[in-house]
C-alpha cells in the first residue's frame, strides 16, 4: 500500500456541527502497514468514544436541568392553579360544561379539579363519566399552559427544594465553564466524521479482510484510513482530545451540597441563567430581542459567523445578536440600556475579529471606566487589554503595536495617541459615544479622524437616542455620513420602536423591560476607577496621619477631579435618559454635601441622622411623586432603615461600608415589595487604596459566614454578627496601606471608634 497524503481542506471551511470557520486539516501522512493501520483506527475509535461520551454527558446533564426546572414550574403553576376560579374550565371547552355541581361540591378553583380523580369528580351527584373525564383533561391543559408561561425566579432568600435541585442540576454545566460550547461542537463534528469513517476503513485493519473486502472495498477502506489520518490530525493540531477529556472530567464532577450551590449562584448568577435561558428556552420575545429591526437587517446579522474561541463567556441570545450587528454593519451605534452587557457584546466581536487575523483594538472612553474595561476584556477574552492611561502609557503602548490586543484610552487624549499609520485596527470602539456629540469639540475631531483610518466602528451609549435626534445626527454623521440626511424628527416622533427601524443599519437599541425576563431583580455593578492626582495626594496624607476615615473619602477630597464624583455624574445622567429613579448613599455628610452640589441642587435630601423620621419621610415623598427622573441623597445609615424607597431602581453607593448590612439594608430599601423595576446598584471603588483592601477582608468574612448562617435565625435576629470589629479592621488597613505606600507610621493609632467620625447624628 502507498503513503497517501490527505489534501487540507479549503481555507475558511467549516467542518460539520461547528458553526464557525475552521483553520485547514493539516497534511497527515497515511500509514502503510497493517500495524500502523490497526494503531491509526485505534486512537480513531478512542477519539470517538470520548466525543460520544461527552454528548452523552452533556445530553444527561441536560436533561437533569430539565426535570428540575419542570418540577419547579409545576410548583409554581400550582400556585397559580388555586387561584384560578373553577368556572374558567368554561373558557377551555366553550361553556358546554355545566360547573355548578362541583362549585356546590367544593371544587371551586382548578386546582381543586386537577388534585381530583376523574373517578371521584364521577361520583358526584349530576356528573357522569364523560363530564367527569372533560372537566378533568380541562383542568390538565390549563395546567400545562400555567406551566409553560410561568415565570422562573431564583430567589435567595427563599430556597425552596425545587430551586435547590435546578440550581444543583444547572451546578453541573455551568462548572463545564465557557469550553463546554467549544466541546459539544467538536464532539459532534467527531462523531458525525468518524461514525461515517470507521466501519469503511476496518477492512484496513488485516490483509485478508483486505483480500475479502473486493476491489471497491479496498478503494474505499483505503480512502477512510486517508480521511481518518487527516480527521485525527487536525484534532491534536486544534487539542480536541484534550478539550473533550477535560470537559468530561467536568461534567462527571459530583454534585454540590445544596449550600454549595447557592453560594456558587450567587457568586455568578449571570453564568446560570445563561444556561437556564438556552435550556428552557427563556429566550424574549425574538422581535424586542432584536431591536424591532426590520426582517432585512435582522436576516443578515443573524446570519453572520461569531467565532467564540478566544471569548470566556457565554452570551445570552440579545448579546450574541448585538455582537453580530456590530460585526455585519461594520460602523453601528448600540445603545441598550445600561445593564444589559454593552461591553461584552464589544469584546466578543473583538474576540470574533481576532479569530479572524485582526489583531488591534482600540476603545476610547470616560476616563473613569478606563479600569473597567481593561479588566472586562481580561476576564471576558483572551485577549490582552492595555491601557493607555497614566504613567505607563507609553510601555503599553509599545506592548500593544508589537503584540497586539485590546488597548484602552480615554476620549480626551485620543487626538493625541501616537499609532504608526501602518497599524490597522481591527475595531475601534468608542463607550459613552453621547460625548462626542459636539462637532467643534476636540475630542468629537478626535474620534472623527481615527473613524476616517478605521473600517469597523462601534459606539456606545445607554442614553436613548430617540430623544435626542439632533445628537444621533451628529454621532452618524462620524459613522455613515450618507445616512444622516435620512434621519427625520418625524420618525421619533412616531414612536421608539418606529425610530428604530429607521435607522436600523447603524443604530441598535434594547430594553430591560425587553429582553431581561427571568434574571434577579438586583444587578451588583462594582465600579473601579484610580484616584486623580489630587486625591492620590490627600490620600497618601491621609495615610501617613493613620486617619483611616479620611482615607475612605480621599476620593472626593477634591470634588472637581474626583474620578468617582464623575463616574456617579454619569451614571445619574445615563438613569435620566431612561427614566429611571436614583438614590445615593455615603457613609459620609461632606460627601453627600459634595455629590448635592455637583450635582447642581437638583436632588432631593439630603437625609440625615440629625433630621427627625418625619422630615425623612417628607423628603423620600417628594422623591417618589416627582415625576420620571429624580435623584435622592441620603445618608447610608439614615437612609437604610425604616424607609421605603421602591420608587428608585438605581442605587448608588459612594464607597464600600464597614458593615456589610449597612448597604444591603439600605440596597433593601429599594428592593422590596412594590419594586416594579430591575434594581441596579453601582458601588463607587478606588483601585489599590482603602477600598480594594476592606473588600478583600470582607468578603472573605462574609463568605464562611454566608455558608454556614447567613439565612438561619441568628443572622437574621443579630445582623451585626457577620460585621468584623471596625478598630481592628481599621488598624490593620492603615498598616498594610503604610508598609505598601513606604509610609512611616502615624504617631498615633487609628481612632478608637472609626465610625463615630463624620457618622450621622
Amino acid at each position: 500500500m502507498g503513503v497517501n497524503v490527505v489534501p487540507p481542506l479549503p481555507s475558511g471551511s467549516v467542518p460539520p456541527g461547528t458553526g464557525a470557520p475552521a483553520p485547514p486539516r493539516p497534511d497527515a501522512a497515511v500509514p502503510s502497514t497493517p500495524g500502523e493501520v490497526r494503531a491509526l483506527l485505534d486512537d480513531a475509535e478512542r477519539l470517538l468514544s470520548a466525543a460520544r461520551a461527552l454528548l452523552d454527558d452533556d445530553a444527561a446533564a441536560r436533561t437533569a436541568v430539565q426535570r428540575a426546572l419542570s418540577a419547579l414550574r409545576s410548583r409554581a403553576a400550582r400556585a397559580d392553579l388555586a387561584a384560578i376560579p373553577s368556572a374558567r374550565l368554561k373558557d377551555v371547552t366553550d361553556g358546554r360544561l355545566r360547573l355548578g355541581v362541583l362549585e356546590q361540591a367544593g371544587y371551586r378553583t382548578v386546582l381543586d379539579i386537577l388534585d381530583a380523580t376523574p373517578y371521584a369528580l364521577q361520583l358526584l351527584p349530576g356528573i357522569g363519566a364523560r363530564t367527569a373525564a372533560q372537566v378533568h383533561a380541562a383542568a390538565a391543559q390549563i395546567a400545562r399552559a400555567a406551566e409553560e408561561t410561568v415565570a422562573v425566579r431564583i430567589d435567595v432568600d427563599h430556597r425552596e427544594a425545587e430551586t435547590t435541585h435546578l440550581l444543583i442540576a444547572l451546578h453541573r454545566l455551568v462548572s463545564a465553564g465557557p469550553d463546554l460550547p467549544r466541546a459539544q461542537r467538536a464532539a459532534g463534528a467527531v462523531r458525525e466524521e468518524l461514525a461515517a469513517l470507521l466501519p469503511a476503513a476496518q477492512p484496513a485493519r488485516g490483509r485478508v479482510r483486505m483480500l475479502l473486502a473486493g476491489r471497491e472495498g479496498r478503494h474505499r477502506a483505503r480512502e477512510a484510513v486517508a480521511e481518518v489520518a487527516g480527521l485525527l490530525a487536525a484534532a491534536r493540531a486544534s487539542g480536541t482530545p484534550l478539550l473533550l477529556g477535560q470537559t468530561s472530567v467536568d461534567l462527571l464532577r459530583p454534585p454540590p451540597s445544596d449550600i454549595e450551590a447557592w453560594s456558587d449562584f450567587e457568586l455568578r448568577p449571570p453564568e446560570y441563567y445563561n444556561l437556564l435561558a438556552e435550556i428552557a428556552a427563556l429566550e424574549p420575545d425574538r422581535v424586542a430581542a432584536e431591536g424591532f429591526l426590520p426582517d432585512s437587517v435582522s436576516t443578515r446579522v443573524r446570519a453572520q459567523a461569531l467565532d467564540d474561541t478566544h471569548r470566556r463567556v457565554s452570551l445570552r441570545g440579545y448579546q450574541a445578536f448585538g455582537a453580530r450587528f456590530a460585526l455585519t454593519q461594520r460602523r453601528v451605534i448600540l445603545g441598550d440600556e445600561m445593564g444589559l452587557g454593552k461591553t461584552v457584546q464589544a469584546i466578543a466581536a473583538m474576540a470574533h475579529l481576532w479569530s479572524c487575523g485582526e489583531r488591534h483594538f482600540l476603545v476610547a472612553c470616560p476616563a473613569s471606566v478606563v479600569i473597567n474595561w481593561t479588566r472586562e476584556v481580561e476576564a471576558r477574552s483572551t485577549l490582552a487589554a492595555y491601557r493607555l492611561h497614566g504613567p505607563d502609557r507609553a510601555a503599553g503602548l509599545a506592548e500593544w503595536i508589537r503584540a497586539g490586543g485590546v488597548a484602552v484610552t480615554t476620549i480626551d487624549s485620543l487626538h493625541r495617541l501616537p499609532v504608526p499609520a501602518d497599524v490597522a485596527l481591527g475595531m475601534l470602539v468608542v463607550d459613552e459615544a453621547h460625548y462626542v456629540k459636539n462637532p467643534a469639540a476636540r475630542r468629537s475631531q478626535a474620534v472623527a479622524e481615527w473613524c476616517a483610518r478605521t473600517e469597523r466602528v462601534l459606539f456606545m451609549t445607554g442614553t436613548p437616542m430617540e430623544n435626542r435626534v439632533e445628537e444621533f445626527r451628529s454621532l452618524v454623521g462620524h459613522l455613515r455620513p450618507d445616512m444622516v440626511p435620512e434621519i427625520r424628527g418625524s420618525d421619533a416622533a412616531a414612536g421608539a420602536q418606529s425610530f428604530r427601524r429607521a435607522v436600523a443599519p447603524v443604530y441598535l437599541r434594547r430594553n430591560q423591560e425587553d429582553v431581561l425576563t427571568e434574571l434577579p431583580e438586583v444587578v451588583l455593578v462594582d465600579e473601579w476607577e484610580e484616584f486623580s492626582r489630587t486625591d492620590l495626594a490627600a490620600y497618601r496624607a491621609a495615610v501617613a496621619e493613620g486617619n483611616f476615615m479620611a482615607m475612605r473619602r480621599a476620593a472626593y477630597a477634591v470634588p472637581g477631579t474626583s474620578a468617582k464624583l464623575q463616574r456617579l455624574l454619569e451614571l445619574v445622567e445615563e438613569a435620566a435618559g431612561s427614566g429611571r429613579k436614583v438614590v445615593v448613599f455615603s457613609y459620609f455628610r461632606d460627601v453627600v454635601a459634595a455629590v448635592h452640589e455637583a450635582l447642581g441642587g437638583r436632588a432631593h435630601g439630603p437625609i440625615s441622622g440629625g433630621q427627625s423620621s418625619a422630615a425623612r419621610q417628607r423628603a423620600v415623598d417628594t422623591f417618589t411623586a416627582a415625576p420620571g427622573h429624580a435623584v435622592l441623597l441620603s445618608q447610608i445609615q439614615a437612609g437604610g432603615l425604616g424607609l421605603n424607597l421602591q420608587a428608585a431602581s438605581v442605587v448608588i453607593i459612594c464607597e464600600p461600608q464597614v458593615k456589610p448590612t449597612l448597604e444591603s439594608q439600605a440596597i433593601g430599601r429599594a428592593h422590596r415589595m412594590g419594586q416594579t423595576r430591575r434594581v441596579r446598584v453601582h458601588r463607587l471603588l478606588t483601585t489599590d487604596s482603602v477600598d480594594q483592601r476592606m473588600l478583600d477582608i470582607l468578603r472573605g468574612k462574609t463568605k464562611i459566614f454566608d455558608v454556614y448562617a447567613r439565612h438561619s435565625d441568628l443572622a437574621a435576629s443579630t445582623p451585626d454578627a457577620i460585621d468584623v470589629s471596625e478598630q481592628t479592621l481599621a488598624r490593620r488597613i492603615v498598616e498594610e496601606e503604610q508598609v505598601r505606600l513606604d509610609l512611616p507610621p502615624a504617631a498615633a493609632p487609628p481612632p478608637e471608634d472609626p465610625i463615630a467620625e463624620n457618622a450621622a447624628g
